[in-house]
């Protein structure tokens, strides 16, 4: 097992599901890991947060997807971190890195699901978000 922090912070379990869905696919494109840096750099959640964390939470989930049991383990370092109250946030960061490059592979829309699933997301309130994330994404 790589060395894993025994802890997130509430902030570094967000951080940590968005990176999750850059490595989703194989890829990391620019625009989903400008999608990361924005919303940490923007959005009232991460007011406190340090950005200088973002590394190591990176490299957390890499070694972690490198893993056999890897995404598991992550799940469980997310739930574990994340409060309630920030599920659905959870889930709306993960659609906008998703969306953020106009393309939704097999794999990023396979971890959506997982994530769904792992956060206990109801289904009206899942399809809000991901139309809210297409709608914010959408190009001429």
């Amino acid at each position: 097992m790589p060395d894993v922090p025994h802890s997130l912070s509430p902030q570094d379990a967000l951080v940590a599901m968005m990176v999750a869905v850059t490595f989703s696919d194989g890829q990391m494109r620019t625009a989903e890991l400008l999608a990361v840096e924005n919303a940490v750099n923007n959005l009232p959640v991460f007011g406190d947060y340090d950005a200088d964390r973002i590394g190591v939470v990176t490299r957390t989930v890499a070694d972690l997807f490198a893993e056999e049991e890897g995404l598991d383990a992550l799940f469980g370092l997310i739930r574990d971190a994340l409060p309630d109250k920030l599920n659905e946030t959870a889930y709306a960061l993960a659609c906008d890195v998703a969306a953020s490059d106009g393309r939704l592979g097999q794999g990023e829309l396979r971890l959506l699901q997982e994530i769904r699933d792992e956060l206990d997301i109801d289904r009206l309130a899942a399809a809000a978000i991901e139309r809210a994330a297409r709608a914010r994404h959408m190009r001429l």
